[in-house]
Order: C-alpha cells, then structure tokens, then sequence
C-alpha cells in the first residue's frame, strides 16, 4: 500500500461546523476557536462565509472575525462566497482565499438555491474571473458525490462533471463532498477514481461525513489513490440535516490520530488539535464527538 508522505488538513470547523448550529456562536468565541487552531500547525483553517444571514445566520460577523483573528504566516483562511455580492464583501474584509459550493444532484441543487447544476456553476465564473485578477485562490465544493437525500446514489459521471466544470473555471483544488455520509470505501475509490479522469488527483480533497461511520476507512481508501488533503471539523463539529442521526463531520482529532498512526505528516499538534476540541464543545455545553478526545479524557481520568 502506497500512501502520500504527508497530508493537509483543511479545518472546516468554524464554517461547516458552527453553521449547522441552533443558534449563532459570537465572532468572540468563533476568533478564539480560530486562533486556537492556528496555534496547533493547521494550514488552512475555514474561516466564515459571506453568506445572506437571512439563509445562514450562524456565519453572520463573518467580516468581523476576518479582523479579529490572528493571522500566522503560511495559514490561510477561506471564505465561502455564493455569488458576486459575496466575493464583493469577501474583497472586502480582506480575504485571501475563497470556496464556492456546487452539487452532483439536480434535486439537491433546485432544493437547496431554486436553480439548476448549470445555473448554480454559471453565477461562479465572473467570480472566479474576479478572484483570479485580485489574485485570490479559489477552492470548489461538489456536494452529494455518493448520495443525495432526494435522488438517492449519485453516479461518478454525475460528480466528474460538475468537478470538472471547477476545475476548468479555475478552481485550484475540489473538495468531494460525501454530504449524507453514506459512501463505502469501494464505491468511494470508484467515485474518485472517476473525478480523477477530470481533475488531477492532486487537486481533489475529501470532505466526508460520518454518519455511518464509513468517514476513516473512505479516506484511507482515497489516500491509497493519491488524494493529499482531506476536510475535517475539529470536535466532530457539524451535522447533515438530511439524514436522520447524522453524527456530522469527520472529526479532526480522529483523523489526526488514523495519520499519525500511519507516519503519515501533517504539521498538526493532536494535543493543541484536542484542546480547541474542547474549547469549542464546553462553550456549546455538550463533548466533543472526537472519539480521540473522548478516549483521552478517560484515559486521563482513570489515571
């Protein structure tokens, strides 16, 4: 088995996780988080979206914790952006990487923003175009690569189109988003290997939920492959609103944990990782969904 030597890991906790929330954590405690994360030698750490608050009000102040967070050098912070007047407030607020988020599945698409596959990627080329003259990055998502809540399992044609249409429009990397969380590493390997004949390998990401608990073994499958980098949300941040008893995110400690045991680098500290975990986790007042965190806390109470 031949596996990458080293992995980015993209943190997508205090977007994709504290947007999934019943009610809206402050800018102060979502800069603590951030800055707490920086500490631990993550990369790339998702910062905020410049969403409408009326549709995602969790991710309002998305401006004020751009300026408040303490930014290292060699760590980026992305914003997503849905449109034009996004980016615009994105430019803004000074960012310096942005995402823009598509899907495999014409029902999730019309559900989720009333357009089709093709109207959705049409409103992000002048945004890439925009982004490419300010000299901002741009990261592409594709939702529902392995099933979607309303058309059921989605084809590998259906998400290398959509990937590829990203990639062409110049996104500098596409995250693949298993969105319910029901891939199996077998039909996760054949979902990226057919992305892969659109987009380099080196330019695709996972972004996997674990719902049922396929989330590990679908990114090892993924690694044997190539794939480098690889989302996930510190404490297990964040849920599927689809799927009923959705555990959310694949938790960045317990990934951490699968890398280190592989000798696989990350550049990330799992002790730091953890304490932001609980950080963010005793603020919201529930533990941590790590299964790492969970088996150091008791392992340090049984001491």
């Amino acid at each position: 088995m031949t596996l990458p030597r080293r992995i980015k890991m993209v943190e997508v906790g205090p977007r994709d996780g504290l947007q999934n929330e019943p009610e809206a954590v402050s800018p102060e405690i979502r800069i603590a988080l951030i800055d707490r994360l920086s500490a631990t030698g993550l990369m790339a750490i998702e910062a905020g979206s410049f969403v409408s608050p009326k549709w995602v009000p969790q991710m309002a102040d998305t401006a004020t914790v751009l300026a408040g967070i303490a930014r290292r050098p060699g760590v980026s912070y992305p914003v997503l952006v849905p449109n034009m007047r996004g980016f615009e407030a994105a430019l803004a607020a000074g960012a310096e990487e942005i995402a823009v988020f598509g899907a495999a599945s014409e029902r999730f698409t019309r559900k989720n923003i009333n357009c089709s596959i093709a109207e959705s990627l049409a409103r992000f080329v002048p945004v890439a175009e925009a982004a490419e003259k300010a000299g901002i990055r741009v990261r592409g998502y594709v939702s529902c690569v392995l099933g979607c809540p309303y058309e059921g399992e989605i084809a590998p044609a259906a998400v290398a189109e959509v990937a590829g249409r990203l990639f062409e429009m110049g996104c500098a990397e596409v995250s693949l988003g298993d969105t319910i969380g029901v891939g199996t590493p077998a039909r996760t390997r054949a979902m990226v290997q057919g992305v892969a004949e659109r987009v380099p390998v080196e330019r695709l990401a996972l972004h996997f939920h674990d719902t049922y608990g396929q989330a590990l073994a679908n990114v090892l499958a993924c690694l044997e492959l190539g794939v480098a980098t690889v989302d996930s949300s510190v404490a297990g941040l964040g849920g599927c609103p689809y799927a009923r008893g959705a555990s959310g995110n694949l938790a960045s400690e317990d990934l951490l944990y699968m890398l280190e045991g592989l000798g696989i680098e990350t550049g990330v500290d799992l002790e730091r990782l953890v304490a932001a975990g609980r950080f963010i986790s005793e603020h919201l007042g529930r533990p941590p969904q790590s299964k790492v965190s969970l088996a150091l806390a008791g392992r340090r109470e049984s001491a």
